[in-house]
């Protein structure tokens, strides 16, 4: 794993849990087949280039607040 992109990508996700799941749900994907986002570079493992999709803004998550509320774990 490349840590500088780990470094850019918690950047842009702060939450520690949300970065996780995204990576590894995400990395199941493109094992399934689904197509990056952007051009894997040479001999780039696939958590890298998940890394590199956050980082450079191609992969987001969203946060329903609404669902949260009424679950109770918001914090507002």
């Amino acid at each position: 794993m490349n840590f500088q992109l780990l470094d850019k990508a918690k950047a842009r996700v702060s939450s520690i849990p949300v970065l996780v799941n995204m990576c590894s749900l995400r990395v199941k994907q493109l094992n399934q087949g689904m197509r990056p986002l952007l051009k894997p570079e040479p001999g780039e493992e696939t958590i890298d280039t998940v890394l590199r999709e956050i980082a450079e803004g191609k992969l987001i998550s969203q946060v329903d607040f609404e669902t949260l509320e009424r679950r109770g774990l918001a914090h507002g």
